[in-house]
């Protein structure tokens, strides 16, 4: 009997707010381990949806393009409470890890001398070894033939070639494409059917504003001037083309603050090593930059202004593919397709593995041990990210009071 999920909402705002509150202040661990937070919380304990429902949502959020633990709380949200439900499942789980990026914004200022250039550059250094970490991982999960693993070797190549945020968009284009032609794979019977009872007007609806907003962002920021415009454009498009895990969303954004000199890299890479130690999603360190980058408006604006419109785009996709999905993901050039848009991922990725995320953390022999390390810790030991984090502080302390390199 195939699983059947139906939005007639049978719980309350505040009870969703509630749960995802607690879900919020307490899953450490990056999306995939949000998603056993959230099955543990939700499906074991509450019972708001079967195993075989919450399968299928989870298969439909790692589908789409945006950050995949943040979809499927907000699909959960609905389904439980409806839109106001969905809207009360993000705020809950992402406002925490908000809060805190935007206390160390406003706090990172203070850090100066010795000891504060010290725990910033542990944080540069962290982050080398949980990227490679994502790198690893998901080559393995997405690249597991010689066919994937050409496509995410080509896409390192068009980045470097390319640059900035046309390589990257094109080089996801460029994956699908290739998936079409090398990926295509027996289509294997998907159980389960997602009827959330969202009419196909409003899935059309969102799906249309989703395309109107990404092309006509960059038509605004050329006639008004105001600096919100840009950032909300430049989050937006990062926003959109997160697909393969939280991780992705480092290049896109260092693309669009980082280049631009909004943000200087090592405040960029101490703000991605903090968003690691703390739960929640990881796209919530859209906040932090936001609250860091120049020109204004930054602050409480700017951070208000990135974490929507990084969010937003992930969430009119879903709603838009709710009532088509049953259908869509039982078509062969689909699966093929985001198999290689998935491979070009792991090769975005791994280019920002190297730069800016190696070249602006190793600058001597102590760093990489100290990164590699916090490697062995991360993959081998199984140590929580919050911890690991907390090693790389102190060791980047103890390298910057001993003048080491």
């Amino acid at each position: 009997m195939p699983s059947a999920l139906s939005v007639r909402p049978i719980g309350t705002t505040f009870e969703v707010f509630c749960a995802f509150l607690k879900l919020g202040l307490t899953s450490f661990g990056g999306p995939i381990a949000h998603l056993g937070y959230f099955r543990d919380e939700l499906v074991v304990r509450r019972k708001w949806i079967d195993e075989k429902g919450y399968g299928d949502l989870v298969a439909l959020c790692q589908f789409l393009p945006g950050p995949a633990s943040s979809q499927v709380g907000f699909a959960l949200g609905l389904l439980r409470a409806g839109f106001p439900g969905a809207l009360a499942a993000w705020a809950a789980f992402t406002l925490p890890s908000a809060a805190i990026l935007v206390a160390f914004a406003f706090g990172a200022g203070i850090f100066g001398g010795t000891v504060g250039d010290g725990v910033i550059h542990g944080l540069k250094v962290v982050a080398v070894a949980i990227v490679a970490q994502a790198v690893w991982g998901m080559a393995r999960n997405l690249c597991p033939d010689r066919a994937r693993a050409s496509i995410a070797l080509a896409a390192v190549l068009v980045v470097i070639l390319v640059g900035g945020s046309t390589g990257q968009i094109g080089a996801i284009v460029a994956g699908g494409l290739a998936g079409l032609l090398l990926c295509r794979e027996p289509v294997s019977r998907i159980e389960g059917e997602l009827r959330f009872g969202v009419p196909k007007w409003l899935g059309l609806f969102c799906l249309v504003a989703f395309v109107v907003l990404l092309l006509a962002l960059p038509v605004l920021r050329g006639f008004i001037s105001w600096q919100g415009v840009t950032t909300a454009d430049a989050f937006y498009r990062a926003g959109a083309l997160v697909f393969g895990g939280g991780h992705v969303i480092l290049p896109l954004l260092e693309t669009e603050v980082v280049q631009t000199g909004w943000v200087s890299a090592d405040q960029f890479l101490a703000g991605y090593g903090m968003a690691q130690a703390i739960p929640g999603p990881l796209s919530a360190f859209a906040a932090y930059l936001g609250a860091i980058l120049q020109p204004p408006p930054n602050g409480f604006a700017g951070a208000v202004i990135a974490l929507v419109f990084v969010f937003l785009p992930g969430f009119l996709l879903l709603v838009g593919a709710l009532p088509l999905w049953d259908e869509f993901r039982t078509k062969p050039n689909a699966q093929a397709a985001i198999r290689g848009a998935n491979a070009a991922v792991v090769g975005i990725l791994g280019a920002a593995l190297y730069s800016p995320v190696w070249t602006s953390a190793i600058i001597g022999t102590y760093e990489f041990a100290l990164a590699l390390t916090c490697f062995v810790l991360l993959t081998v030991w199984q140590t929580p990210p919050w911890l690991v984090v907390a090693i790389s502080a102190c060791g980047g302390l103890a390298i910057g009071l001993t003048g080491s390199t």
